[in-house]
């Protein structure tokens, strides 16, 4: 697979953060969150008392059979819900105090989303789709078309920008979901069972391309998955039952 060489993705700095949990190395700040559905009799615990650091440039991947409760955590890491108490930190911005224009502006600016189903537009191009996420910046066309080649070149598609998703293989589409999703040089990718959709192989590929991204340019990425095989891929693993967390496995030294 043709690639080009990742641009690292600056530290954050001290502007950016704010007293909490959070901390100049560190990318989300969980303290105590819990999410509940329904109240009463009836109230469903999807996650139960989260304590959680995810370092800048860590490969997390958070695993769980249905129901354990990591598409819920990923939902309040995207900032696309709300825990139920608890806190959340993002670049030492507390989540639960932002406004919903925040919030979008925040998703816009410093989260990129990968899921299962690639969601690209059928009648884009590949540029076209990747170009659509940063098409309300201020740049001219010509500024626009070279991040896009930037960003295909850096996911192997450089040959392929002009072809439509029908045209493209499903890992082949997947890859132009992430550049997609790096278009803004997010400060986390999240990316919501991303092999799902693909064979071994394929599957195989986008996962070599998460940890190029990680190794070469310190992208910090957290990945859900009900498959072990696929969260042997990331430098750290998290279990999930019942919404709790079972198990943390940290990098070995080295």
């Amino acid at each position: 697979m043709p690639s080009t060489t990742l641009e690292p993705l600056p530290t954050p700095t001290a502007s950016d953060l704010a007293e909490g949990t959070a901390t100049l190395e560190s990318i989300y700040g969980l303290s105590g969150v819990t999410k509940t559905y329904g109240s009463g009799a009836t109230a469903v615990c999807a996650l139960d008392s989260i304590d959680l650091t995810v370092s800048a440039g860590e490969f997390l991947a958070i695993v769980g059979a249905s129901g354990s409760g990591k598409t819920t955590l990923l939902q309040l890491l995207g900032a696309l819900d709300r825990p139920t108490t608890g806190r959340i930190e993002l670049l030492g911005r507390d989540l639960t105090s932002l406004g919903e224009r925040e919030l979008t502006r925040l998703r816009r600016d410093t989260i990129g989303f990968v899921f299962q189903q690639f969601n690209l537009i059928p009648t884009l191009s590949a540029a076209d789709n990747v170009e659509v996420a940063i098409a309300t910046r201020h740049e001219s066309s010509a500024q626009r078309a070279e991040r896009v080649a930037e960003l295909l070149g850096s996911v192997g598609l450089a040959h392929r920008a002009q072809h439509l998703p029908s045209q493209l293989s499903g890992g082949e589409q997947q890859r132009v979901a992430i550049a997609r999703a790096l278009a803004n040089r997010p400060a986390v990718l999240l990316a919501d069972e991303p092999t799902g959709n693909l064979d071994t192989a394929s599957g195989s590929e986008i996962l070599e391309l998460l940890e190029r991204l990680v190794a070469e340019g310190n992208q910090t990425i957290v990945l859900i998955t009900h498959e072990p095989r696929i969260a042997e891929a990331a430098q750290r693993t998290i279990s999930l039952k019942d919404g709790r967390i079972l198990s943390d496995t940290q990098p070995g030294p080295g």
